[in-house]
């Protein structure tokens, strides 16, 4: 009877892992390596789960919206750090006091670099208080990275929880989202997610949204590279 019982829980276990060919279009994982499986057919999000770090946070906690009100710039891998100390200097940041903020942002920036594939990479850095895109849509876009440092993350949508009819005509959040509640990023997680323009990829873009405000005070700082 025991080993009945054992091989029917094998069964069932076997029963619950997804199969080879059943690929999912949403994968997370908690080291960098996941990130490079957004090149699978059926992927349109990867993210990388990661820990939080007193010592960014400390450099972050003062920043306004005044400070970096959505600041954006093109960048390459050899000008990234350079390009991220002239966006802080041009709104009057001492760079210095952003070290480890900005270790960090290079430390992306090099596992994003290379499935940029070479095509135009825009850098943004924004600290808001305020309603960002609340609707949900996929962007035209090959590939965004998304990493919020403070405060709410962005929501996206799995495949089975989205009418695509709905958000292509236009629909509010509503008619959009058919089931549950949006998927979140946390704080320091970073995503990676495929947007329309990405090859072969027009009808299967990453549906998300920015979250919704949390009032004057509540800080979001959020960094973003753009292919």
């Amino acid at each position: 009877d025991k080993a009945m019982q054992y091989t029917e829980e094998q069964m069932r276990v076997q029963a619950c892992r997804p199969k080879p060919h059943e690929l999912t279009a949403n994968l997370i994982g908690h080291t960098p390596a996941i990130l490079a499986r957004i090149i699978e057919p059926d992927v349109n999000i990867c993210i990388w789960q990661r820990p939080l770090s007193d010592k960014i946070e400390r450099e972050l906690v003062s920043l306004t919206p005044q400070d970096l009100p959505d600041v954006r710039c093109h960048c390459t891998l050899n000008n990234f750090d350079a390009a991220v100390t002239s966006l802080m200097a041009s709104q009057g940041l001492a760079t210095d006091l952003f070290k480890h903020w900005r270790e960090d942002l290079l430390n992306i920036a090099h596992i994003y670099f290379p499935q940029a594939k070479g095509r135009k990479v825009t850098l943004r850095l924004e600290t808001t208080d305020q309603d960002g895109c609340p609707r949900f849509h996929t962007d035209h876009t090959h590939l965004r990275l998304l990493c919020t440092y403070l405060g709410p993350g962005t929501e996206w949508l799995r495949n089975d929880q989205a009418n695509r009819e709905a958000q292509l005509a236009g629909a509010p959040n509503s008619e959009i989202l058919l089931a549950d509640k949006p998927s979140q990023l946390g704080r320091f997680w970073v995503g990676l997610l495929k947007g329309s323009a990405f090859p072969g990829n027009s009808l299967n873009g990453l549906i998300h949204r920015s979250p919704p405000s949390q009032g004057p005070g509540v800080n979001r700082v959020l960094f973003c590279l753009d292919s």
